[in-house]
């Protein structure tokens, strides 16, 4: 009999754990309870041995041996230094030789790069802190290349501290206004396509300031109203909305004015640049080199299909091409985003050769060499060793899903220095002796490792066991992938969820999510695919409710050449929207799926392409949810749009084909309609065009506005009832 119950007792627990599996929650997507583990903030110290990071409760600033991953010692701490006051910090810099560090408190996010927050100095030799400046909140400090002056900007206008003059301040530029000129920061449009938030620089003495002026007087205002709302609520809205006002130049207006001016610091002398470049040019980037009398000024033609990088006297005012890269299309990001400059060199990535890759150049301009060559794209430069002349880099040779870490000595000979497949990305130490490298892949939630430049392992940092160990009671989706041939002979990437339960038998409805924008890739060997970047738990959700979920990465997207990124230009969405109606007629041949219930949706450029999608003629979705949505191009702003598309005055045909608006007559199939009133980026004047042709053309649809909310659509329970009402669609109309 005890033998008996004992066998009980084992069937039982046995049994129990077969039935353990459980559905995921929207509660649990939403609130981010099996969001994979992170480490951030890794800052490289200048010995190559050390790194520093904030400690978890935000308390102190810890530095790290790059050799063991260990803690050995302490930088800053809130708890010990003398007169803090403070509980807890949001970020921090170090001065150049590290012994002054700016503590970073207060920040309130302004837009997507730029926030302003109250400063502190901390003296790491006398542990005191003292207050950067008592004006008001601060934008953008930098240290001077000798530590002894920070530069900054409040209220668009730059003011210099002299540390060794009892912290003077002094103010650099008067004419600052809102809505007028901007100096040392970049306007919205600048800040939101060109990825940066300050526009100044010191000399490598010290002794000069470089900045851009921004004159966006000519730029047209665009506003929105401001309601109380909630979380958080604006209660001087209350009862008559407010309205928010700023400058934004659609596609074919006025940009800002720009033009580069140096500050002298002893003389109080302001110059400026003389550029020999037309009023409409862009410049997304100043830097100073090591060299006190080379400046390099980095510029684009309106089109963005010519890059100068100009080297400026600062004194004089002289500027000389040096280096000249043109396209027939356009120039990437990372050419003048990434570009490294060393005391002889200047290492830089072009796609001239069809394929992102790296070029050495003298530091007056003259090519010496290639780096990189082949079919695949280097996605990062982390740094040369020129000592024994070694270049470190990340690419994704072999595949366009997945990328590695490899290095390239002077004769070409290259080495793998990530050993797993998947997706990696790098952090090196100053010296280029050890890397952090953060592996994932599409099972396995983000490993970091510490390892040295022969690619050996010295330490794991990070496993996410946790994570394994709480998702492992999950009903997870297997998720494999799957490429295709299109009736246009092209062959796309995806990937795909199946239900835990999959039965080969059933036919399923099937959910496409996928963004579809230019450069962009969601089909990817890493544990972030899906909607939220969550490793799939919104699609787990949905799946558990018996949809098969899908995302392809049709003509246009990154990471297979600039032949295949480059064929949408001049007309956004025709080629994107007509591969996401081919991957419906591919999925829709597939024996357990059911091609008359497929659906479709994404945000922002994934909201747009849904729209081109369910309105191309083709009549391949049942389904739609369009959120935070362009509509027209001639609506977004002109970096971004014309960059791919031209002016509208230029290229009217390619606006018209790229028009969801004018396509709208053709909807076919149920479509939801998200946005938020508040969205800077993607103005609410999108869903509010779009629905206006949506009526006058008879055609029925559903809506959700979301009150204050901006292109991220967030805060409170915003999220989690957006999350609610796509699934509630689907589940209603599939």
């Amino acid at each position: 009999m005890k033998k008996f119950f004992l066998f009980l007792c084992w069937m039982t627990l046995t049994l129990s754990g077969l039935h353990a599996q459980r559905n995921i929650t929207l509660q649990e997507v939403a609130s981010g309870t099996y969001r994979a583990d992170n480490i951030y903030g890794i800052k490289p110290m200048l010995d190559g041995e050390h790194y520093t990071q904030i400690s978890s409760d935000r308390k102190r600033i810890v530095k790290y041996s790059f050799r063991t991953g260990q803690e050995v010692g302490t930088l800053f701490d809130v708890s010990t230094a003398r007169d803090c006051t403070l509980r807890s910090f949001d970020d921090y810099i170090l001065s150049p030789d590290e012994r002054l560090i700016l503590i970073q408190t207060e920040t309130r996010p302004i837009y997507r790069h730029s926030f302003t927050a109250v400063y502190y100095i901390f003296n790491v030799k006398n542990n005191r802190m003292e207050p950067l400046s008592e004006g008001g909140p601060q934008q953008v400090p930098l240290f001077s290349p000798d530590g002894n002056q920070i530069a900054f900007v409040r209220n668009n206008n730059i003011y210099l501290v002299k540390l060794l003059f009892g912290n003077a301040e002094s103010q650099v530029t008067t004419d600052g206004e809102y809505n007028k000129v901007l100096n040392g920061i970049p306007d919205w449009v600048y800040e939101e396509e060109f990825s940066f938030n300050r526009a100044f620089d010191f000399s490598a003495d010290s002794k000069m300031i470089a900045y851009i002026r921004f004159d966006e007087s000519q730029v047209p205002l665009f506003s929105f109203p401001w309601y109380k709302g909630a979380a958080p609520a604006r209660e001087d809205c209350a009862l008559y909305p407010g309205a928010y006002e700023y400058k934004y130049p659609k596609a074919g207006v006025k940009n800002s004015k720009v033009s580069v001016h140096t500050y002298d610091i002893k003389s109080h002398v302001t110059r400026q640049m003389d550029l020999p470049i037309d009023t409409t040019a862009y410049i997304p980037r100043i830097q100073f080199t090591s060299d006190p009398e080379k400046l390099a000024i980095m510029t684009l033609n309106r089109h963005q299909n010519r890059f100068d990088l100009y080297m400026a006297n600062p004194r004089s005012g002289l500027c000389k091409v040096a280096i000249r890269d043109e396209a027939e299309q356009y120039i990437k990001e990372q050419e003048y985003g990434d570009i490294k400059f060393y005391p002889e060199h200047i290492v830089l990535m072009s796609e001239r050769d069809g394929y992102n890759h790296l070029y050495l150049y003298t530091i007056n301009g003259n090519l010496i060499r290639q780096i990189t060559k082949g079919d695949y794209e280097v996605k990062a430069f982390h740094g040369w060793d020129q000592k024994s002349n070694t270049f470190y880099y990340t690419s994704n040779e072999g595949s366009p899903l997945r990328s590695a870490v490899y290095k390239v000595d002077a004769k070409g000979k290259k080495t793998l220095l990530s050993a797993a497949t998947g997706s990696h990305s790098a952090i090196f130490s100053n010296s280029l002796a050890y890397y952090i490298d953060k592996f994932t892949d599409v099972s396995t939630p983000t490993v970091i490792t510490l390892n040295d430049n022969k690619g050996k392992q010295l330490a794991t940092l990070l496993d996410n066991a946790r994570l394994k160990e709480k998702t492992a009671g999950l009903n997870l989706p297997t998720k494999e992938f799957f490429t295709f041939t299109t009736s246009d002979g092209v062959q796309l990437n995806g990937w795909m969820m199946k239900p835990a339960h999959f039965d080969a038998n059933k036919k399923y409805p099937v959910i496409l999510h996928q963004y579809s924008g230019p450069g962009s890739q969601q089909v990817l060997d890493q544990w972030g695919i899906g909607a939220f970047r969550d490793g799939g738990l919104f699609e787990a959700y949905m799946c558990d409710r018996g949809y098969i979920m899908a995302c392809v990465d049709g003509r246009g997207t990154g990471g297979r050449g600039s032949d295949f990124e480059k064929c949408t230009y001049l007309q956004l969405g025709v080629k994107e929207s007509h591969d996401q109606a081919e991957t419906s007629r591919y999925l829709g041949s597939l024996p357990y799926v059911d091609g008359s219930r497929i659906g479709i949706w994404g945000w922002s450029f994934g909201g747009y392409n849904t729209l081109m999608s369910m309105s191309d003629g083709s009549k391949a979705f049942k389904a739609g949810v369009a959120i935070a949505a362009p509509s027209d191009w001639r609506y977004y702003d002109t970096v971004y749009t014309e960059r791919f598309m031209r002016t509208p005055q230029e290229n009217a045909e390619g606006y018209d084909a790229g028009s969801a608006i004018l396509r709208a007559p053709q909807l076919h199939g149920s479509l939801l309609l998200i946005h938020g009133t508040a969205d800077d980026n993607v103005h609410y004047q999108n869903c509010a065009e779009y629905c206006e042709a949506l009526v006058q053309a008879g055609i029925q649809f559903d809506m959700q506005v979301y009150t204050n909310r901006n292109h991220g659509i967030s805060g409170g329970k915003t999220r989690e009832h957006l999350m609610t009402r796509v699934a509630d669609f689907f589940l209603r109309n599939l």
